[in-house]
This record gives structure tokens, C-alpha cells and sequence, in this order.
């Protein structure tokens, strides 16, 4: 009988635990691998209802930290490997969404070639990469477990199973002896390479091929080629987000533009090595264009071998001028010689496409239609930029500088003690002034020097590399119009005037008022002039985090919906064009969940073509680790985008009716929250039942915990406050008030259920909620997050809120079955399923030695050994829940 894809998972679990076993013996001993065993036996004994998680610990307790400290790699080693297993299966598996499907799609459903080209011709799909501190894997670590991956796709492919395993036992034996995660807290500088791994390991050659892709698509439905427009075209805020990371400085921000342009440039090199290699046509048996002849005498390559072979003779031109552009970018001297930089992007296509016209026009089109066409398409996508760095800073610190520049040129004294039609008459008048604020000697707080800085080398950037370098500039906590004009009053000081200014709505309220704050704004004659330069395109970014810390899961979810439907209406009242910008985490409680649901699950017309979306945490890892995971992630990504744009998905029978029954159940939901954070025992339970101080002390990630100095839960950044909850196992933020909501309103009503059961099937927005929460239902464990509870100081406190979050957990739970007519949570999943029932007894461990370390820690033991292995268990569990925060 055939080995069904299940049953390999299992296997190649069980290999790689077995030589990871003997990897632990040797290094360490036979007695740590029998301790580390019986851990593991003692889990599935829990599993299986065999134990009880006190059980594990009190083995624990028992350990010194040592001890305690390999147990806890061990399984942190454990989750890796079923990682890449899992992932390794996932490149197998047929892909749910493909843009060929999609197009199909798109004509059965009547939507006409000519719509879908004109929608493309001006689409954006933008993923955006961001830092995360459980993502932040060496180099090393991460290149080990890339080779374990590849043995098991040789092996599968019917190489020696010894030879096999034995190279699987040196690297197993490199990572052992290689810490996961670095000692020190890591640079801010690290995390921008970080994220430029993935355009190494996938994205520099996806992206491309996939913007090709649709063309072709189009040409295939239209029966002609257009022009190559990038619709994907990727951003990152690692190195421009300072909001509430003091790091990120004028260097920083340079930093991240450079490596990102020399990323770029490098891969132009590789490629055209490459065609040079290739291109070995001889004018003895082919012809070129008069153009093509010009371009490589003009090369000046005078090697006797290349006398008859015009194109390599042109590539190596291309090349060597390519070379002295990444050598002039990086601040090196250029000398006057025959390879001049190239000015920017259009000269490199110009001849470029001089050599794919001269193919085409001379018998070449299927050679053209090779690596010219793909180095063609990654120059046209990721120009000298690669990416579009985002420029982000919340509201209250722009405010402080514009403060200060007007005082500091005389403008305005008290610009801060203004009231909200003051500020907004002081800054447009600025703004029609063409005429700088600042002088050189102008004296200024280190604060706005360093805000100032920023923006300079963001101008500089775009100087160098292009517009596209610095596209955005997004105010976090927006909430009046000065807020949108303050930083671009800062742009025009330093000349960056072209930047778009982006208002993130964040808060419950700031949500609600996000319409009425745009069409005051659209009122102002010079902003609609402003808007009138650029396409009549209005970019709006939506926070998933704080509306969530805000509001609870549930309420925020429609508070973002309900904000594009009068988002949407503005827009389409006024001729404007929305372009949405989604601040999604990987967890469910920052927004997190399937790419394509989640846009599917728009309102209509939210999402017109464009949309950017945040990628955060391991999801990155996930999604863009390999070539085949990235096709498939960002094919979905567009899928759905124009799926969203042509189609009508929401089908609901009453759209008034079902509003109005979210709005309810929202705030129902929200009422129920406010009780639990309300309670005056909620901050002690949430920060002693938590590792979240933790979080902030163990050098996890460049930024802060919190925004500033404060023990408002409103100023904790939303990484910590959802992964703090995933680490304690209870997930709070992706469930919490929605069972409360739905049985207040449906109660024991048959036909309000049924109403509820018929949103399900309908309406992918409430669908998605429920499966989202679902999901991150299914990783909470209820018996584990009672003994985080038991860190609590206050019996009565810890006992009272863990009764509220449990009791609400098995009320939602059963509340979802209602609904669904499912009765497991992870029953639309059974790939989901299966993974969960094989890292339960992994995550035992390191959830137990967790507890017991924290408990240590907190007791006095602060020593190197005890902090590091709390942070080993944070890293291995955001690895083996995948979507912790």
C-alpha cells in the first residue's frame, strides 16, 4: 500500500527525533538523553490523560538548571525540526489558490478581459515586512536547517538512507552546538538583514517571476502583451519604523535603504553573469539591430574571443556598469573610466531592452523570453530600491517637532496650546509657503535633531535611489487633521514633498472617527489639490493591534470592517480612490490568519486593486523560506486582491440586518472585555501570569516592550501583549467576549441562531472571524494557562480573572460549535489537526520549564543560565505555534 503524505510527516518526525537523540547522547551523555525521554514520555503520558502537567514539574523542580536547560533546547530543537517537516510537506501539497485558477474564475464569472487589465494597470499588492523578536534566527541556524530540509527531499527522492542520515547527524551536531538565538540583544541592524534573507532565499526571484505571470495571463486573455506593471511590489518598515524604538536613527534608516539597494544590485550582477554566459550568439550565424551593435561596441570589450559575438560583448558592458553603480552606491570612488554608473533604473532597462528587442527581431523570442525576461521584470519591480521602506513615528511625537520647528522659526510660539482649527489654519498656510523653516545654526532639543535626521537621510535616499525608495510616510494613533498635516509640513522642510502621508486609524474611537477625519481633511481646498497631484489616491492604514488591546477580538474585527464600509462610502462620494494599508500580525489577535480569506473578507470595493498588507514574526519565516512556500503565498495574495476587486463576495441576503447584528454582538463582546481588563486585579494578573516583563528584560527583539515608561496596558507595544498571552497558552486577544456576546443575543432564540448559522455560510467576513478564532482556540490549553495563573501573588485575584477567561474560553468554544455544527475546532483543518496532536507533547516541556525558570527568576535566580533558558522556551514556543505574536 502506498505511503499516504500523513504517514511521511510521521516518519520524518521520528528520523529526525531519532538522530537528534543520538546527536544528545553523544554530546551530552546517555543520562541527559534519558532525562530528556522520559520528559518526552512523560508528556504524551499528559496527552494521553496518563499524567497531569504538575507532574512534569515537579520532575523539574527537582533538576538543576543545567539539566533543566538542555531539556528545554531539546524540545525547542524538537519544534524546529517538525517545522521544517511540516513545511516540506506543505511544498508538496497542491496549492489551494492560483492566479490561472483566479483568471478562470474571473471568466466564468462574466468579468471581461478588458476589466481585469484595466484593474491590473493600476494595482498594488504590497506585502511588508516588519521586525519581529521571535524572528531573529543566525544565519547559521537558519542555513542548517534549510540543508536538514534538502537531505529529506533526497531522501525522499531515493538517496542512500545511511549516507542520508549521517550527513543529517553533522548538521543535527552543528545546531546543537550553535545557539538558536544570539546572547546579546540584537541590533536593529540585524534585523534589517534579517529581512533581506528572504529576498535571497525567495523573494528576489519570485516576486518578478510572479509580476510576469500576470502579464502573460493578460496577454493570454486579451490576445495582446501589455506593458510590464509591477503589481507586486513589496515594502518593510524594519530601519524607518521609529515609533516607540529609539534605534532607529538616521544611520539606521541609511543602513536599511543601502542594504536593500545593494541586495538588488547584486542579484542584477548574478543575472547577468549568467546571460553573459549564455548570450553566446555569434554574428556568424545570427544577425542583431543596428542599436544592439552600438551597445556593445560601446562596451569596450576588445577580448580577441568575443570579437563575433555582439550581445556578450554588450552584456559585459551592462555588467561592468551595473558593478560601478553598486560600487558609487556604497560610497566607493568611481574612477572616469569606459563603465560609467548608471544614472537610474530606465537607463539599465534601456538596454536591456535593447538586447530583447534585437532577439526578438532577429529569431531569439524564446531566448528573450528566458533570464532576459526575468532580469527585465526584477529591474522593472525592485528598481536600485528592492523595496519601499515605510517611514512610521505615532502622532503625539510629530506633534512635538512641528512644535518645536515653529517656535524655533518664529511661526508660532505655542503651537501645542492651539485648538484643533488653529493648528490646522498655522499648518496649511505653512504648507502653501514655499520657503524652509529651519536654518543651519536653528537650535533644536536632541529629540527633534534626531526626528530631522531621519527625514534627511529618507530624502537622501530617494535622491539616490529613486522615489520608490521612501513612498509612505504613516502616522501611527491617528486622530484629528493636524495629525495628517503635522509630518507633512516635516516632508516639505526637507524637500520629500512627493511622500504620501498615510493616517493610521488604530483605537476603537479613532476607527469610528476615521471618515469623518478624511472628509474634514478632503474640505481643505490645498490637501485636495494635494490629493488631485497624485491620481486622486487616498492611502489608509488600518491597526489590528491596538483596536484589539482596545476593544477585544471581536469588537475591534467589525470596528475595522465598519470603518471601511464609511471608508468606502467617502470615497466613492467624493471620486476618490482607497488604497488600504492592513496591519496585520501573525497571530489571530494582531489581525493575523489566512492572506486570501482575510481578503476576501473586505467589504466591496475596500479593496479596488491595491492593498498592502504587514508580515510579522516566524509567519515571514513560514511563508518566504523557500521558493515553492513564496509562489504560493503571494500567488494567493493577488488572487485574492483581484478576486476582492471583480467579484462580489459578499453574498448575505440583508446586508442592513447583518451590520446591524454585528454591531450588537460587537459591542456585547466589547462590554465583556472591558470587564476583564477593568478588573483592578487584571494588570497584576496579566503581568505576573505572563512571562511579559520578561519579554522586555531578555534581549528578545531592538524594540522596547513599551512605548514609553508606563503600566498602561494602551502603551504596551502589541507583540508582547499577544505573545505574552500565547506563551501563558490562554491567546486572550484572539477569542475573548464572543461567547458572552452571541449568547446574550441569540439566547434561546432558534431563529437568531439560524441567523447566525446563515452569516457563517454566507458571509465570508463572519466566517473568517469564527475560523480565525478557531484556530487560535485550538493552541490555548486551558490546564497549562492554571498553573501560569498560579504565579499570581494574589490567590483571590489569580482565582477570580483565570475563572473569568476559563469559564469564557468553554462558553465561546460552545458557541462555536452552535454555529458551525462542527464539534472540534480544528475540524476545517485537518492538516492543522494533525500538527497540533504532534507538537502537544512537545510543547508540554517547554511550557513546564518555563514555569518553573519564571518561578526561579522571580524568586531571585537571575543568573545567566536561569534568563537564557526562559528565552529558549519563548523561542521555541513561538516556533512550535507558528503564530504566536
Amino acid at each position: 500500500m502506498p505511503t499516504q503524505p500523513a504517514d511521511h510527516v510521521r516518519e520524518d518526525i521520528r528520523l529526525l527525533g531519532r538522530v537528534l537523540g543520538r546527536v544528545i547522547a553523544e554530546q551530552e551523555g546517555q543520562e541527559v538523553f534519558d532525562l530528556v525521554e522520559s520528559t518526552r514520555r512523560t508528556a504524551f503520558d499528559i496527552a494521553h490523560g496518563d499524567a497531569t502537567p504538575d507532574d512534569l514539574l515537579a520532575v523539574l523542580r527537582e533538576l538543576d538548571i543545567t539539566n533543566v536547560n538542555l531539556v528545554a533546547r531539546a524540545f525547542s530543537h524538537f519544534a524546529l525540526l517538525t517545522n521544517l517537516v511540516e513545511d516540506l510537506d506543505d511544498e508538496k501539497v497542491p496549492a489551494p489558490v492560483s492566479l490561472r485558477n483566479t483568471f478562470a474564475h474571473l471568466h466564468d464569472s462574466g468579468v471581461g478581459a478588458d476589466r481585469v487589465a484595466e484593474l491590473v494597470a493600476g494595482a498594488q499588492v504590497s506585502p511588508v515586512l516588519t521586525a519581529h523578536p521571535t524572528e531573529t534566527r543566525r544565519r547559521t541556524v537558519f542555513d542548517t536547517q534549510t540543508r536538514i530540509k534538502r537531505l529529506l527531499s533526497e531522501l525522499h527522492a531515493g538517496a542512500d538512507p545511511e549516507a542520508i542520515e549521517r550527513e543529517m547527524e553533522l548538521r543535527m551536531t552543528l545546531l546543537w552546538q550553535t545557539a538558536l538565538i544570539r546572547i546579546a540583544r540584537p541590533r536593529l541592524e540585524d534585523e534589517i538583514d534579517v529581512g533581506l534573507r528572504y529576498y535571497k532565499l525567495s523573494l528576489l526571484e519570485q516576486i518578478p517571476e510572479l509580476n510576469r505571470a500576470i502579464q502573460q495571463l493578460l496577454a493570454d486573455a486579451t490576445g495582446t502583451v501589455p506593458a510590464l506593471t509591477p503589481v507586486l511590489r513589496p515594502g518593510s518598515w524594519i530601519g524607518g519604523d521609529h515609533d516607540g524604538n529609539p534605534y532607529v536613527n538616521a544611520e539606521t534608516l541609511t543602513y536599511a535603504t543601502r542594504q536593500a539597494a545593494d541586495t538588488a544590485l547584486a542579484h542584477y550582477l548574478d543575472e547577468l553573469a549568467d546571460l553573459e554566459r549564455e548570450l553566446s550568439l555569434s554574428d556568424r550565424y545570427s544577425t542583431c539591430s543596428a542599436e544592439l551593435s552600438q551597445l556593445a561596441d560601446a562596451a569596450n570589450n576588445t577580448a580577441e574571443s568575443r570579437v563575433d559575438e555582439p550581445y556578450r560583448r554588450a552584456v559585459y558592458g551592462i555588467r561592468h556598469r551595473v558593478a560601478a553603480t553598486r560600487a558609487a552606491l556604497a560610497g566607493e570612488q568611481v574612477g572616469v573610466d569606459k563603465h560609467a554608473p548608471y544614472a537610474d533604473p530606465s537607463e539599465l532597462l534601456a538596454d536591456l531592452d535593447c538586447i530583447d528587442d534585437s532577439l526578438r527581431a532577429h529569431g531569439g523570442a524564446i531566448i528573450a523570453d528566458d533570464r532576459l525576461a526575468r532580469l527585465r521584470s526584477a529591474v522593472t519591480t525592485f528598481g536600485f530600491h528592492l523595496y519601499t521602506l515605510d517611514l512610521r513615528q505615532n502622532s503625539e511625537s510629530f506633534e512635538a517637532v512641528v512644535a518645536e520647528v515653529l517656535a524655533a522659526a518664529g511661526v508660532c510660539e505655542n503651537y501645542v496650546e492651539l485648538v484643533e482649527e488653529d493648528r490646522v489654519e498655522v499648518l496649511v498656510e505653512e504648507l502653501r509657503t514655499p520657503r524652509p523653516l529651519l536654518r543651519a545654526e536653528a537650535q533644536l532639543s536632541d529629540a527633534t535633531r534626531k526626528e530631522m535626521g531621519i527625514l534627511t537621510a529618507a530624502a537622501r535616499a530617494v535622491r539616490d535611489l529613486g522615489q520608490g525608495t521612501i513612498a509612505q510616510c504613516i502616522i501611527a494613533m491617528t486622530g484629528a487633521v493636524s495629525d495628517i498635516l503635522e509630518p507633512m509640513v516635516l516632508l516639505k522642510e526637507v524637500g520629500l514633498d512627493a511622500v504620501n502621508v498615510v493616517p493610521l486609524f488604530e483605537t476603537i474611537d479613532d476607527l469610528a472617527h476615521g471618515a469623518r477625519i478624511l472628509e474634514d481633511l478632503w474640505s481643505l481646498p490645498f490637501y485636495r489639490d494635494y490629493l488631485r497631484a497624485r491620481g486622486d489616491v487616498q492611502e489608509v492604514m488600518l491597526g489590528y493591534s491596538d483596536s484589539n488591546k482596545d476593544g477585544g477580538y471581536l469588537q475591534a474585527n467589525w470596528a475595522l470592517y465598519d470603518a471601511e464600509l464609511a471608508l468606502v462610502e467617502l470615497c466613492n462620494r467624493h471620486g476618490i480612490r482607497l488604497r488600504l494599508a492592513h496591519g496585520r500580525g501573525g497571530a489571530v489577535g494582531r489581525g493575523g490568519g489566512p492572506t486570501y480569506d482575510a481578503i476576501l473578507a473586505q467589504p466591496k470595493g475596500a479593496v479596488d486593486g491595491s492593498i498592502r498588507i504587514t508580515e510579522q514574526g516566524e509567519i515571514i519565516s513560514a511563508k518566504y523560506g523557500s521558493p515553492e512556500t513564496a509562489r504560493r503565498h503571494l500567488e494567493a495574495f493577488v488572487a485574492g486582491a483581484l478576486e476582492a476587486s471583480l467579484l462580489d463576495t459578499e453574498l448575505i441576503a440583508d446586508p442592513t440586518r447583518a451590520y446591524d447584528i454585528m454591531r450588537t454582538l460587537a459591542a456585547y463582546s466589547g462590554e465583556k472585555y472591558n470587564e476583564l481588563i477593568g478588573d483592578p486585579g487584571f494588570i497584576d494578573y496579566f503581568t505576573q501570569s505572563t512571562p511579559l516583563h520578561e519579554i522586555g528584560e531578555l534581549n528578545l527583539g531592538s524594540r522596547p516592550a513599551s512605548r514609553k515608561q508606563t503600566t498602561a496596558i494602551s502603551d504596551l507595544r502589541a507583540i508582547p501583549w499577544v505573545l505574552s498571552w500565547a506563551q501563558s497558552r490562554t491567546n486572550v486577544p484572539g477569542w475573548f467576549g464572543v461567547g458572552t456576546a452571541v449568547e446574550r443575543w441569540a439566547g434561546e432564540s432558534e431563529e437568531r441562531w439560524e441567523d447566525l448559522r446563515e452569516l457563517y455560510r454566507d458571509w465570508p467576513f463572519f466566517r473568517s472571524v469564527l475560523a480565525n478564532m478557531a484556530q487560535v482556540m485550538a493552541k490555548a490549553e486551558m490546564s497549562l494557562a492554571r498553573l501560569y495563573a498560579d504565579l499570581v501573588e494574589d490567590a483571590d485575584v489569580a482565582e477570580r480573572i483565570f475563572g473569568l477567561i476559563s469559564d469564557e474560553f468553554e462558553r465561546t468554544r460552545q458557541v462555536y460549535f452552535r454555529i458551525t455544527g462542527h464539534t472540534d475546532l480544528v475540524a476545517e483543518n485537518q492538516r492543522q489537526a494533525r500538527s497540533l496532536k504532534r507538537r502537544y507533547p512537545y510543547l508540554l516541556p517547554l511550557n513546564a520549564v518555563q514555569l518553573e525558570l519564571l518561578r526561579r527568576y522571580r524568586a531571585g535566580d537571575e543568573t545567566f543560565l536561569v534568563s537564557k533558558t526562559i528565552q529558549v522556551t519563548m523561542n521555541g514556543l513561538a516556533t512550535a505555534l507558528r503564530n504566536a505574536g
